[in-house]
C-alpha cells in the first residue's frame, strides 16, 4: 500500500511520452575540493527539482558551471 502523500501527478513533471523527463537544478547545497596528487576537484552539492535534500548529489562544479551559470550569480555556494 502506498503513502498518497509521497504521489506525485506527471503533469508537473512534465513526463514525456517515452516516458523520461529533464532534471533540472534549484539550489547548491555546498561545495567541497578535493585534493589528489596531482590537482584539485571542486564539487558542489547539487539540489534537484523533484527530489527531497537527501536525495542531492554531488556534481563536478565546472560542469554545473557550464550548464548552469545562474545558479552561481549570487554566491549562493556556502562553504
Amino acid at each position: 500500500m502506498g503513502d498518497p502523500l509521497l504521489i506525485i501527478p506527471t503533469e508537473d513533471i512534465g513526463i514525456k511520452n517515452n516516458l523520461s523527463y529533464q532534471e533540472i537544478p534549484v539550489h547548491i547545497l555546498d561545495r567541497q575540493v578535493r585534493k589528489l596528487r596531482t590537482k584539485e576537484v571542486a564539487s558542489v552539492k547539487v539540489l534537484w527539482r523533484n527530489q527531497f535534500a537527501e536525495e542531492a548529489t554531488w556534481e563536478a562544479e565546472e560542469d554545473i558551471k557550464k550548464s548552469y551559470p545562474h545558479l552561481f550569480e549570487f554566491g549562493e555556494v556556502s562553504n
